[in-house]
């Protein structure tokens, strides 16, 4: 027990490490080609350079303006689907492996004189799986589980998808998505009166 404790330990050590590493690298990646930039690009301050620069025309009126909150709603609704569809990409990676995984078992690749072969315990490495010794080397029974292992992913991601979509009606229903919604409220606003005196008359 102790043994299995100690390199769970190492191997989390070992990707803090990786991790560390790739972030220092990043970091002194930037930091350098900064440096760099310092010293070679040429300085020619210029007044003309100095001014205000809008779209290639001269400022009107004061820059300190009230920036428009429809710019942030958009933004915050594309940040959140956007993050949602990025869980998209673990489930293609296990649903793609389990189909392999049931194709090569279903042509008798799987398994070869009562062993595993590599690319079977490789894709079994891959869907998460570390003690090999309990699957069971029979091609029909690892075919059976990966078919399995593919529907229960398919019904997975279908019912994120139908939550997403939901969420997405929610947030078209509510107007979030409208651009002009105080002129649409005005309309709407402007509407219910004209409707319950056509329904009094």
């Amino acid at each position: 027990m102790l043994l299995f404790a100690t390199e769970g330990i190492q191997s989390a050590v070992n990707i803090v490490g990786y991790l560390a590493l790739f972030v220092g690298f990043g970091l002194a990646f930037v930091f350098v080609n900064l440096l760099v930039g310092f010293f070679v690009r040429p300085s020619n301050p210029h007044p003309e350079k100095g001014e205000i620069y809008e779209c290639g025309e001269p400022a009107i009126g004061s820059s300190y303006i009230q920036f428009d909150l429809r710019f942030y709603i958009v933004a915050l609704l594309f940040i959140i689907f956007d993050v949602e569809v990025a869980f998209f990409f673990p489930w293609a990676t296990v649903f793609g492996k389990s189909e392999h995984l049931a194709e090569m078992a279903s042509s008798n690749q799987a398994v070869h004189a009562g062993q595993l072969t590599d690319n079977a315990k490789s894709l079994f490495t891959e869907l998460g799986v570390r003690d090999l010794s309990n699957v069971v080397a029979n091609n029909e029974a690892i075919a059976t589980a990966s078919k399995t292992l593919a529907w229960i992913t398919l019904v997975d991601i279908g019912i994120f998808f139908a939550i997403l979509m939901l969420g997405f009606a929610y947030v078209w229903r509510r107007g979030d998505l409208d651009w002009v919604k105080a002129a649409i409220d005005e309309r709407k606003r402007t509407r219910a009166p004209q409707l319950e005196s056509e329904e009094t008359s």
